[in-house]
């Protein structure tokens, strides 16, 4: 048995041996040509980072020639007027303030609990297939469309007016989607052996997703609920839409008040022809700004800690 296995190798080894050296043959890497397109992709890549980013200082160190001369404790604590050297954006912080704040009451809570929801409790079914990949569409959604529902159904057929309830209801249904599909990877991404440790020390399911799962994946879903608020607070269509006004000389006094945000105001005086507006458009820009950033450390701070201590 030995023996003929032998010779049969010995008779096929002439074959494999000529089939091994036209493969090597026909083998031909080309590496000089691999190298060379690499090269090329890198420096195309390059290219278009030193573009965005010096495309991006250009407009910042515009902004910031333009609107420095006018940033002062004045234009943050007066209220708009017809006259450039008397406007300020008091009414307008206020306001975006009102707007975050409500906002993230409303959208954060129910966008975390439906995808904790689908995510962890909820079978794959048809109708669970439906709402996934409508959730998925929903956050390509232009926010002008949700402007045009928020003013349907919140502004009349609620009738809650042009009022800051109207608007962050209206921002928290453009953010939502964002905020589910957010959580729903971070939760995907907790190891499933979290879950099964918790469940052979006999946890419910509850308190597996309440004191491991949640935890471990809130990192995840600070990332989105950053990415969301951030969107919201740059958002202006929407609220044009259900009718937010772009000149507030006072304070609102609660949710169902009238008012103004900063995206609007800096639109308003934009459209002015005047260049002293242009001027004051662009100090509003770098307060914007400025608000992002904080708000956007903050939330980073945040998601780092609840990154360390899980």
């Amino acid at each position: 048995m030995s023996g003929d296995t032998t010779m049969s190798l010995t008779t096929n080894s002439p074959a494999l041996a000529a089939q091994a050296v036209g493969e090597r043959a026909r083998w031909n890497p080309r590496l000089a040509q691999r190298h060379f397109a690499g090269k090329i992709f890198f420096a195309l890549t390059l290219l278009s980072v030193v573009f965005a980013v010096a495309a991006l200082i250009f407009l910042l160190s515009t902004i910031w020639t333009d609107g420095v001369e006018k940033l002062n404790l004045a234009f943050l604590t007066s209220f708009p007027s017809r006259f450039a050297a008397k406007a300020g954006i008091k009414s307008a912080i206020y306001g975006s303030v009102y707007i975050a704040v409500f906002t993230f009451l409303f959208a954060v809570p129910v966008g975390v609990a439906a995808a904790v929801y689908l995510e962890e409790f909820a079978t794959d079914t048809r109708l669970r297939r439906f709402v996934d990949i409508n959730i998925a569409n929903l956050a390509g959604v232009p926010s002008i469309v949700y402007g045009m529902l928020g003013l349907a159904v919140f502004v009349r057929v609620c009738n809650f007016g042009r009022s800051i309830l109207s608007g962050a209801l209206t921002m928290a249904v453009l953010i939502l989607p964002i905020i589910i599909v957010a959580s729903r990877e971070a939760l995907k991404a907790v190891p499933r052996s979290i879950r099964l440790a918790a469940y052979g020390l006999g946890a419910t399911r509850w308190q597996t997703i309440r004191a491991h799962v949640l935890p471990a994946a809130m990192p995840g879903v600070m990332t989105g609920v950053i990415l969301s608020m951030s969107r919201a607070a740059g958002e202006t269509a929407p609220l044009l839409m259900i009718g937010a006004l772009s000149y507030v000389a006072y304070l609102p006094d609660g949710p169902m008040d009238g008012f103004t945000v900063l995206p609007i105001q800096v639109f308003n005086w934009v459209s002015r022809p005047q260049d002293e507006f242009h001027q004051i458009a662009a100090a509003g820009i770098i307060v914007l700004l400025a608000v992002l950033l904080a708000t956007n450390a903050v939330a980073i701070v945040i998601r780092y800690r609840f990154q360390r201590d899980s």
